[in-house]
């Protein structure tokens, strides 16, 4: 499978983790800061929520960071200028 159809399989199994990245985006936001890594959001994840994930041996997989910011960002386009993205090198 590609890393888009595993992170698709993936999201389906937890739509929590979009929704927390989201709000933790919205605090950054609103806090004033003006650049977010998705890197960040994703270490306050593992730190904070702990919860296990269904559908891949990793709970949160780095390789869907990527897909993750363009997921929000599709939802959220006011955020573009919070994250940086980088063409996609794999499908």
């Amino acid at each position: 499978m590609s890393i888009q159809e595993r992170f698709e399989s993936f999201h389906q199994l937890n739509p929590w983790i979009l929704e927390q990245l989201e709000t933790l985006t919205a605090d950054c936001a609103e806090r004033g800061l003006r650049r977010i890594g998705i890197g960040m959001l994703f270490e306050v994840l593992r730190w904070q929520y702990g919860r296990a994930t269904q559908g891949e041996p990793f709970k949160l997989n780095n390789d869907f960071r990527s897909r993750y910011v363009r997921s929000m960002l599709d939802r959220h386009p006011e955020w573009s200028s919070l994250f940086e993205t980088r063409e996609l090198r794999t499908a």
